[in-house]
C-alpha cells in the first residue's frame, strides 16, 4: 500500500512539474529549445526523496547516447542531469499524447513513424539538423520499456544505423532500478535509490560487430549494479 501511495505522489509531482516546465518551454523554446527549464526535471528526485547515484562522467564530445529504458524516470534523469541540449529520438505516437506530447514537440525532439516506409530517410534528415545544432542524440536501443529485471530487451538496429551513417561518437549509459523508483504500470514506487552508470565513449568500427559487443557490455555492467542494489 505504501509503494502505491508513493507512486501516486510521484505521479502528481511529475504532472505538476511537467506543467510548469512546458509553460516555460513554450515561451523560451527559441533559446536552446527551453533547455534551461528542462533541467528543472532534476527536482523530481529530491521532492520524491529519491537518490540517483551517478557513476562516471558525461563526455560532452559524445554525439550519440545509447541507453537502456525502464521507466518515464529515465527521461527525467537525463533531462535533469545532462549538461547539454540533448535531443531524444522517440516514436511519433508519444508526441501525439495531449499535454505530454508538447514536452517532445516543443523542444524539437525527433519523432519517427515506425510504420512509414520513409521513416529512415526522415530520421537521417532530422538527425543531421540536430547534429549541426550541436545537440547530442539519445536513443533507447531496446525500442520500448523493459520490465526492469535482470535482462535487457534485444537491441534493435536503429542506433547502429544512425551511428554508422554519421560516424557518431557513442557514450553508453546504463540506468539501474529506475523502474523501481517509479513505475506507471503498476503505479508504484518501490525503491528510493537508482543508479546511473555513465560508461566510456568510443567510436564504432563500421563492418565490425561493435553493436553486439556494446549490447553485451551494457548488459554486463547493468547486471553487476543491479545485483549490488538488489542483493
Amino acid at each position: 500500500m505504501l509503494n502505491k501511495l508513493k507512486g501516486i505522489y510521484a505521479s502528481l509531482v511529475i504532472a505538476a512539474g511537467l506543467a510548469v516546465i512546458i509553460f516555460f518551454i513554450f515561451w523560451t523554446k527559441k533559446n536552446h529549445n527551453g533547455r534551461f527549464f528542462r533541467k528543472w526535471c532534476r527536482f523530481f528526485f529530491p521532492l520524491c526523496r529519491i537518490k540517483i547515484e551517478k557513476i562516471g562522467d558525461f563526455d560532452r564530445s559524445a554525439t550519440l547516447i545509447v541507453m537502456n529504458h525502464q521507466s518515464y524516470s529515465d527521461i527525467i534523469c537525463l533531462e535533469g542531469f545532462h549538461p547539454d541540449n540533448i535531443c531524444w529520438v522517440a516514436k511519433k505516437e508519444l508526441g501525439e499524447i495531449p499535454f505530454y506530447g508538447y514536452a517532445l514537440r516543443g523542444p524539437e525532439m525527433i519523432l519517427i513513424d515506425r510504420e512509414d516506409k520513409k521513416g529512415l530517410t526522415f530520421l537521417f534528415k532530422e538527425a543531421k539538423k540536430r547534429l549541426d545544432q550541436h545537440r547530442p542524440l539519445i536513443i533507447f536501443p531496446e525500442g520500448t520499456r523493459s520490465k526492469g529485471g535482470e535482462k535487457f530487451l534485444p537491441f534493435k538496429l536503429g542506433a547502429k544505423i544512425l551511428a554508422e551513417k554519421f560516424n557518431l561518437k557513442i557514450q553508453p549509459i546504463v540506468l539501474v532500478n529506475t523502474r523501481k523508483i517509479y513505475s506507471s504500470q503498476p503505479l508504484e514506487s518501490a525503491s528510493n535509490v537508482a543508479r546511473m552508470v555513465i560508461m566510456d565513449t568510443f567510436m564504432p568500427e563500421n563492418g565490425s560487430n561493435w553493436y553486439e559487443r556494446l549490447e553485451s557490455q551494457m548488459q554486463e555492467v547493468y547486471l553487476k549494479h543491479y545485483k549490488e542494489l538488489n542483493s
